[in-house]
């Protein structure tokens, strides 16, 4: 077959990368990015003629009809959106609509369930530095998240509970967090494969693991300007706490997230390669491989600063 033509600098393989991820989804290793609508990708991941409208790209359409022409290349994606808001069932259904059944969608769990305190940043209004009385409430999460989306249960690969980083005045110690955590996992529907990712290293204990394991809760394996290098993380004695296991590469140990945004935007190329974190996740593609478990690897472009281009290089020879 003769790969499409591109309109775009930095264009690649996707014939090539498809064929592959499509191959590693065969055997339950599904590869995608965090989010999927970034016009850096056009002339990559995407094609800038299905996007015109009168002869001239549309932004709104791009936005609204891309996830079509991602899921042709990836088989997965993480929707970060979902961590700001509860969707409503029309915008389940309308998302569920623009991509294949055999696509699997990861989301993050929004942070009404998972923050403790709210930041005290303008986009939380009244909220704002205020105890969270939602947090780790289950009978939300059922009631506005889960149930929404029990009718694509089959299509969804994980959900995933993103906890920011717990300040000592929050949580003296692991014990109190997971005094709160272990009965609200316990409470969880089993319609659902569910994650839990942490951003305070010191948590990364024998205690803490075995929460996640008592309840077949997967630890994400993640890189993050606070957080051990993914390799620290893999080698940690019984950090795979499910039968499947679930990564999100998000940023180079050290670099926080505002700078990562302002030096890769828009996201055309690789600016910075990360050997490190390649190498740790092609060796978790490996042990997925080998133990023949469900893996779910996620890339963000403020990684390196081009997801795609990541990925490939995680999957050529």
């Amino acid at each position: 077959m003769v790969g499409p033509l591109f309109d775009e600098p930095g264009a690649f393989d996707r014939e090539g990368l498809a064929a592959k991820l499509r191959s590693l989804a065969r055997e339950n290793i599904y590869i995608g990015g965090s989010s999927w609508k970034y016009e850096g990708w056009l002339g990559q991941v995407y094609s800038r003629e299905r996007y015109l409208s009168r002869g001239r790209f549309s932004k709104k359409l791009f936005e609204a009809e891309c996830l079509k022409e991602y899921a042709e290349t990836f088989h997965t994606v993480c929707g970060d959106f979902a961590f700001y808001q509860f969707p409503t069932e029309e915008f389940w259904r309308r998302l569920f609509h623009l991509a294949p059944p055999n696509f699997r969608f990861a989301f993050k769990v929004p942070e009404q369930i998972t923050c403790k305190v709210f930041p005290a940043h303008a986009r939380y209004g009244p909220q704002a530095g205020k105890e969270n009385e939602a947090f780790l409430d289950g009978r939300m999460l059922q009631e506005l998240f889960l149930r929404p989306l029990l009718p694509y249960r089959e299509r969804i690969a994980v959900l995933i509970f993103e906890f920011g980083t717990f300040g000592k005045r929050t949580f003296a110690e692991l014990m109190e967090f997971l005094d709160r955590l272990d009965p609200f996992l316990a409470g969880l529907p089993p319609e659902f494969r569910y994650a839990v990712e942490i951003r305070n290293p010191e948590f990364l204990e024998k205690d803490y693991f075995a929460c996640l394991r008592a309840r077949r809760v997967a630890h994400v394996y993640n890189a993050w300007s606070r957080m051990p290098e993914l390799r620290h993380q893999m080698a940690i004695e019984d950090s795979a706490t499910a039968d499947f296991l679930v990564c999100r590469a998000l940023l180079r140990r050290g670099r926080p997230y505002e700078e990562a945004v302002a030096t890769f935007s828009p996201y055309t190329e690789v600016r910075d390669p990360n050997p490190e974190a390649r190498d740790s996740m092609r060796v978790l593609i490996g042990r997925a491989r080998e133990n023949k478990e469900f893996l779910f690897l996620f890339v963000n472009n403020r990684l390196e600063g081009n997801a795609p281009m990541t990925i490939l290089s995680l999957v050529e020879p």
